[in-house]
């Protein structure tokens, strides 16, 4: 039972440390994510189909620490809606990393549509968890609800994100 308790440490530890080491100051992070929810333009992969019609879209997210955990990050999405419908999405906002492992994000999120009278702005806000599987990719799943800065002609809206990033 011993030899148990303490190799389940090591493997925490060993877990914690390499987690650390990637979010550093002076690390880079490029992350792709997937979105499920309410779809508000984003820079991110999708791919559905509905009336004939199929939309996509893809798109991905850099980032730099600028200190330990920190990462101010930009990113840039393009999509095509069906109907002749084209967006253009960019991003701009900073995420923390809680203890190493727990990501915290918020960012400036625009959209163009093509022939829009009015285009969306979003303040997104997102929290997840980051499993490191090796030494310079990471899993992490996470929920983001974005305000819509423009109610007027687009609702806020709640997404599921699983993204996947490269640490550097």
């Amino acid at each position: 039972m011993k030899k148990i308790v303490l190799a389940a440490i090591a493997v925490l530890t060993f877990g914690w440390a390499n987690a650390q080491e990637q979010t550093a100051k002076g690390k880079w992070l490029i992350e792709a994510n997937t979105g499920f929810g309410a779809g508000v333009g984003s820079t991110s992969f999708g791919l559905a189909s509905s009336d004939g019609e199929t939309q996509w879209n893809i798109g991905a997210e850099g980032g730099y620490f600028v200190a330990d955990n920190l990462a101010v990050k930009v990113g840039l999405g393009y999509g095509d809606e069906g109907h002749d419908s084209s967006t253009f999405a960019y991003k701009l906002g900073a995420k923390y990393y809680v203890a190493n492992k727990f990501p915290l994000e918020v960012s400036y999120n625009g959209v163009s549509y093509k022939g829009a009278d009015e285009n969306p702005s979003y303040l997104g806000l997102q929290g997840g968890y980051a499993w490191f599987v090796g030494k310079n990719v990471s899993v992490e799943p996470g929920v983001r609800y974005n305000v819509s800065l423009n109610d007027d002609y687009y609702k806020s809206a709640f997404q599921f994100n699983i993204g996947f990033a490269l640490h550097f």
